[in-house]
């Protein structure tokens, strides 16, 4: 061949790849005369409900699904998904950014796991009731990544009209409480949320809480809690919890479905699935959502019974201060106290409680330790270690880790039908940081993935059909939320483009902040939010309101 002939097929072939990327370039970016917004090529569409995956294109346009199948026409924007599934927006039904969506609304770290909408609130709304307009006016000024909405505390109307006092309210300040529920379900409330393990919400009793609740019934919302215990209170929390569900004539769900309770394991779990399936034969609507990993997260206050908060913060730390006091706290760790769930008893002990957020830069040095261990080298009594800690926090709410699940009751619970999918994890306020709640802990960057990569690749506790279900189309239902949670023609166009083989959470108890790997596309509300595992900036979420919303 001579050098002529060999340029000519050398320029030829530059030609032709240049052509072949142009063209692959194209299948990304605008199309003049396109009938869709974005069309999803040649993916496998999971549509959310628990059917087989179908092989298909999926078009939509305004921010909706509007064809699915074989389609000719062309998107402004075209997503190659050939070897990819396509699943509606995952949904997070035990999320903590209401504090922090204000400040970040990009919320990468949801994102990025898929999570296209958010469902707040166990500590109710971050603003009291009078502000949830101004509240949400905000939001949508802003803009906000993903879909949000947010419970109503009952501890909030609580704490306004009765302060810290650990006393029922009487029929006057009764009413007063009701009053404020149903200005905030009249606000756009999701409902009313309990956390019955921290003072004060720990004070309030079940008749209250089930008048508090009639308010919310009438207004179509739900009953969400942290339950009153998780650990060998399991089930009696579980039985409170429908009582009130049904006496206040409205759904019931349990925050973070958990068997707290190493004695526990193996019975607990499937004891309080039978309660709760006996009530939902009898028309009891009560469900749970779950983290999937076997420790908790939450304050290091939490190690101190209840009646020690009465008054509020100050007040608890006057009394950690007195040692006679002191000496009562730590004989009831062991004996027990009314109304507190020992999570120290439900640990282990204090070598399952680790220090990982201690908000004071003395005490930093003892991140990622646990307090039995700390108080070896303190030559100190682990519960004045606690105390202290809890005492010299500066900077915010100091955090631990309760190592106290096993694997076990999360296989367990995740094969109940009715179980979906919460992470208990706050949106980052900056990009690659731990969440709001300064709790460094690996579900806030890898909850959603871990549930295909794990429990379903790995351990095959569930179908992969069946973990999207429990992600999409069982919380969309749960909350209420008719037209999200499928992919059909009509709905919102919120989606998540994953390899199965390649879904991985990377977070660990070690690097809790490291993001997953295998998420192509997130889409919210049909603007693409996650493009090739980056955040593109887009701000196209919506608020949820409750069903008692009047404008």
């Amino acid at each position: 061949m001579d050098s002529t002939r060999r340029m000519v097929l050398i320029c030829l072939a530059g030609v032709l790849s240049w052509l072949m990327a142009a063209a692959a370039f194209s299948a990304q970016t605008a199309t003049p005369d396109a009938e869709y917004d974005i069309v999803i090529r040649g993916g496998r569409v999971l549509d959310g409900a628990g059917n087989p995956c179908i092989f298909a294109d999926v078009a939509i346009k305004d921010g909706r699904y509007v064809k699915i199948g074989k389609i000719a026409g062309r998107g402004k924007t075209e997503i190659d998904a050939r070897g990819r599934y396509v699943s509606p927006g995952w949904i997070d039904m035990m999320d903590q950014s209401g504090g922090v969506l204000p400040k970040n609304g990009l919320a990468e770290n949801k994102l990025m796991e898929g999570v296209t909408s958010a469902i707040a609130g166990e500590g109710g709304t971050p603003v009291p009731v009078e502000q949830m307009r101004e509240y949400w006016a905000t939001l949508e000024k802003q803009g906000i990544s993903l879909n949000f909405g947010t419970y109503f505390s009952e501890t909030q109307a609580r704490v306004e009209v009765l302060k810290y006092e650990n006393r029922p309210p009487t029929d006057e300040e009764l009413s007063r409480m009701k009053a404020m529920m149903e200005t905030a379900m009249l606000n756009g409330a999701l409902g009313m949320t309990t956390a019955l393990i921290y003072p004060p919400s720990s004070y309030a009793t079940t008749p209250e809480l089930i008048e508090m609740a009639k308010v919310v019934g009438k207004y179509g919302g739900i009953y969400a809690s942290h339950m009153r215990g998780e650990g060998k209170e399991l089930v009696q929390s579980v039985d409170e919890l429908i009582e009130i569900a049904e006496k206040g004539g409205l759904p019931g769900e349990v925050f973070h479905f958990k068997a707290a309770y190493s004695p526990g394991w193996g019975k607990l779990m499937g004891e309080a699935g039978k309660h709760i399936e006996a009530a939902r034969a009898r028309g009891v609507d009560v469900a749970a959502d779950l983290y999937v990993y076997t420790a908790g997260g939450t304050g290091l206050e939490a190690t101190i019974p209840s009646w020690a908060h009465e008054g509020g913060q100050d007040a608890m730390l006057k009394r950690l201060a007195d040692p006679e006091i002191r000496a009562r706290l730590k004989k009831e760790i062991v004996s027990g106290s009314p109304g507190w769930w020992n999570i120290i008893e439900a640990a282990g002990g204090w070598k399952g409680v680790v220090l990982v957020n201690a908000q004071n830069a003395e005490n930093a040095k003892y991140q990622g330790r646990s307090i039995a261990d700390i108080a070896a080298e303190m030559k100190k009594d682990p519960a004045d270690v606690a105390f202290d800690f809890v005492a010299q926090g500066q900077t915010g709410r100091v955090m631990a880790i309760y190592h106290m699940m096993s694997e076990q009751d999360i296989e367990t619970a995740l094969k109940f039908p009715w179980t979906s999918i919460g992470s208990d994890a706050g949106t980052a306020p900056v990009a690659g940081g731990d969440d709001a709640l300064g709790l460094p802990h690996p579900r806030s960057y890898g909850n959603f993935p871990r549930v295909i990569a794990r429990y379903v690749r790995e351990t095959h506790t569930l179908t992969l059909e069946d973990a999207i279900r429990k992600m999409t189309s069982w919380p969309a239902t749960r909350m209420r939320l008719g037209d999200r949670g499928l992919i059909r023609e009509g709905m919102w166009a919120d989606a998540v483009v994953f390899d199965f083989e390649k879904i991985q959470d990377r977070s660990t108890y070690e690097q809790p902040d490291l993001t997953p790997a295998g998420i192509d596309y997130v889409l919210v509300n049909g603007q693409i939010v996650v493009d090739h595992g980056k955040h593109t900036g887009a701000r196209p979420g919506k608020v949820l309101y409750g069903p008692g919303y009047r404008k």
